[in-house]
């Protein structure tokens, strides 16, 4: 997985509230088990017609967005089931932060394990990142993990709470495969050691 230290970005701004999973990405395109590709299918219903063309007003069809890497979101986002294709979709697209007044715990706990960040903020800041994100690709919103710092285009620095080991796994770019190969050399040393032991098993 992905490192995340730092990221300085456009940033799009959402400002519903209530954005579920299939809303993210829609159930007809949960088929696969591949990480990679889903990108194209985010927002899915919000972003193309009936007939597969862009709707020009959706915020990440907008030239200003269309490499947006962080998010600005009303409450609640991530609501809903609880598909990991969510997460995989907007990495895949390329957003790396997710900025809103709540998540969904199931949707924010997916978050870590695919190397993005969801920060939760009071309303009256998230208010002025979305305003802030409202001026276009000009306005670039910072990110600092380590400092646990969100500064707008126009220096305001806002900082968030995150979980210890969450934030050790972010910057170390750790997963629950990375976790785990951690401890290989403590894997083969018990293997090795109940082998012996138990040659029947």
């Amino acid at each position: 997985m992905e490192k995340f230290t730092t990221l300085t970005g456009v940033a799009a701004p959402m400002p519903l509230v209530n954005i579920d999973t299939d809303m993210i990405i829609p159930k007809q395109f949960l088929k696969t088990i591949q990480r990679s590709g889903l990108g194209r299918n985010l927002f899915d219903e919000m972003r193309f017609d009936d007939d597969g063309n862009e709707i020009p007003d959706f915020v990440l069809n907008q030239p200003a967005y269309r490499n947006a890497q962080i998010l600005v979101a009303g409450d609640n986002f991530g609501c809903g089931s609880s598909r990991e294709h969510a997460p995989w979709a907007l990495a895949d697209f390329g957003i790396r932060v997710v900025i809103s007044t709540s998540f969904a715990d199931i949707f924010y706990n997916n978050c870590f394990k695919n190397g993005m960040l969801p920060i939760v903020l009071p309303q009256d800041q998230v208010d002025l990142l979305m305003e802030d994100a409202s001026k276009g690709a000009n306005a670039r919103i910072s990110v600092d993990l380590e400092a646990q710092t969100v500064t707008s285009s126009d220096g305001q620095e806002f900082h968030f709470q995150i979980d210890p080991f969450k934030k050790h796994c972010l910057l170390n770019g750790l997963d629950d495969i990375g976790l785990t190969l951690e401890k290989v050399s403590s894997i083969d040393s018990f293997e090795s050691q109940a082998s012996q032991a138990r040659p029947w098993v």
